[in-house]
């Protein structure tokens, strides 16, 4: 009988270097209410599971992949099974489980929407001839910069080569609205160093903080509930309300989450929210803490997105430093502090639960609801979710007054939008304008458009087209209802009438293909199936009746029985595009 042989998979000391400088006791313990927390209605112990996205992003980092050695190291550290982790790792667009030999990095290039129009694919074959290797992938949120990119490296630290000379100077981003007096979300961006805790205060920085630790949380929610601001997300939920049900929550650990995973494609706003004014989110991120009484504050950031996530560790350490985060946040005897948590390129974690279930350190994928985040939250505890740009809604409702902020915008829709203007327009970038601005004067207000326009894209690949006769429309909440569509996460993307919208329509579909986490059946089949129906019309060059019905037929489906949003919003684009004759039409 022949000896047995067991291979054992060992890490490499620079692996375990990379995994003990996250899993060993460095920076604060999160408070929770006990070792155990609900996930999908079954206890699970919590131990330190937290860190297994970061202790993945170290090995990431450290070996340009994650060996089978130094996933095991990992698991050993943290108590968590390997299968279980090799299924968290294997679920994220930026970790790769296999060796990438001799190559020490890996361009990530993005296909979706602005940069497929903007010769993503010519840029991406000019990298391959010069021997880069290169992954095509989803928006990596650099839509006003077209085609973009993003770098991994080995022993490096991530970055985004194309205009760095322009991101990486602080006080260097210049805004298309620069030195506009109407502006309250951006104002500050250009004008302060973002890299200075100092020029953040000498331009009023934590004065709202310190107004909401003077009036007390009760007045800070009548302020929030006056003015009516809802979510700037796409849900537009009441955000007052959130506040209110997990400041009403007593005996338990409570958290409040930034959620900046913006993965919708076209979406940029709150990078350049993060990159040019970071103190901001954290100031107000730390406004909603004290007033819920959450002790922990979470970002949960795009791992896209390098030079944010920078930015925002440094604000967050000389905030630290300087009592306005802690054990005593501004002398007001209430502590709240603040952790970083990258993404990993999931679109889906852009869902509050599944970003709170990707946070714990399982696999990003939806719950069900109820029980609601209010309630059962991270770590089974109360919770709070909002975006950045949500965030900074409250700094100007405090310092404004909510009778002053109701009279910004329009009848239902109250203060300012940010909206991501991209495509086939003169000046690309964040625009802030009232609610109820007529589409066209938007794209006005961005040069115009540069070409004949076609369509423009409302709300990202989650989103509808419209056609150029909906120039008039108003960008608010009751007209985008009414008018079918959606304002989502401000996305506003322009098309001339050279682009092939059947390769278009075929990438977002493509899209939501890849991104299902697959947990539900009506998503993870209508995606699949409203894609390979695309795929035979390409190859047709029409769109048959039965074909078009199919697709009609799996889009009310999946709006009636997904989990998420995911798969609610999944046909949108495909279907606006055939009713506008984009796709589809028979010759």
């Amino acid at each position: 009988m022949a000896d047995l042989k067991v291979h054992v998979d060992t890490s490499t000391a620079d692996e375990r270097a990379a995994v003990d400088a996250v899993v060993e006791p460095s920076g604060r313990a999160v408070v929770h209410e006990s070792d155990r927390s609900v996930r999908g209605g079954t206890a699970r112990r919590r131990e330190r599971r937290h860190l297994l996205l970061p202790g993945l992003h170290a090995l990431q980092a450290e070996a340009g992949w994650i060996s089978p050695g130094g996933m095991n190291y990992l698991c050993d550290a943290l108590q968590v099974p390997p299968a279980e982790a090799y299924g968290v790792a294997t679920f994220y667009e930026l970790f790769r489980t296999t060796d990438p030999g001799h190559r020490d990095s890996v361009h990530h290039v993005c296909v979706d929407t602005a940069c497929q129009i903007a010769g993503a694919e010519e840029f991406a074959a000019g990298l391959e001839a010069d021997g880069r290797q290169v992954h095509r992938g989803p928006c990596l949120g650099q839509c006003e910069r077209a085609p973009a990119q993003f770098v991994q490296g080995r022993g490096v630290r991530d970055h985004v080569p194309a205009d760095a000379a322009v991101v990486a100077e602080p006080g260097s981003y210049r805004l298309p609205q620069h030195g506009s007096p109407d502006l309250r979300l951006l104002h500050r961006i250009g004008v302060v160093d973002p890299t200075s805790l100092q020029s953040y205060r000498d331009n009023g920085g934590y004065n709202m903080l310190r107004y909401a630790v003077a009036i007390g949380p009760d007045a800070v929610l009548d302020e929030i509930g006056t003015a009516e601001l809802t979510g700037r997300g796409g849900a537009a939920f009441p955000t007052a309300v959130k506040w209110r049900a997990v400041a009403e929550q007593t005996g338990r650990p409570k958290h409040v989450i930034a959620n900046a995973d913006e993965s919708e494609p076209g979406t940029f706003k709150d990078r350049i929210l993060m990159e040019n004014d970071p103190f901001a989110v954290v100031e107000s991120l730390t406004i909603a803490g004290v007033t819920t009484g959450a002790d922990n504050g979470w970002i949960y950031i795009r791992g896209e997105y390098p030079l944010a996530t920078a930015r925002l560790e440094s604000a967050i350490e000389q905030a630290r430093a300087e009592g306005l985060l802690g054990t005593n946040v501004m002398g007001s005897g209430k502590p709240f502090d603040i952790e970083i948590r990258r993404g990993a390129g999931a679109y889906i974690c852009g869902e509050e639960t599944a970003l709170m279930e990707s946070i714990a350190g399982f696999r990003g994928e939806p719950r069900n609801k109820p029980p609601f985040p209010t309630t059962h939250g991270l770590f089974g505890e109360p919770t709070v979710v909002n975006n950045p740009e949500t965030l900074l809604n409250v700094l100007d409702i405090l310092e404004s007054g909510a009778e002053h902020y109701r009279s910004r915008g329009s009848d239902s829709s109250n203060g300012h939008r940010l909206f991501c203007v991209s495509g086939h327009v003169a000046v690309p970038g964040v625009y802030e304008v009232p609610f109820g601005l007529p589409l066209g004067e938007l794209i006005a207000l961005a040069g115009g458009a540069t070409g004949t326009t076609r369509a423009i894209l409302l709300g990202g690949a989650a989103g509808f087209f419209v056609g150029p006769d909906q120039l008039d429309l108003q960008l608010s909440l009751e007209a985008t209802r009414h008018a079918g569509v959606t304002l989502g996460s401000g996305v506003v993307t322009l098309f001339d009438d050279s682009v092939d919208f059947t390769a278009l329509v075929l990438r977002v579909a493509e899209f939501f293909r890849n991104e299902s986490c697959g947990q539900c059946v009506p998503c993870r089949v209508g995606v699949v199936r409203q894609h390979e129906v695309l795929v035979e019309m390409s190859e047709r060059g029409s769109l048959t009746d039965d074909r078009n019905a199919l697709i009609d037929d799996m889009a009310r489906a999946m709006a009636d029985a997904s989990i998420c949003g995911l798969g609610h919003t999944a046909a949108g684009a495909v279907q606006s595009a055939i009713r506008l004759g984009l796709i589809g039409a028979r010759p």
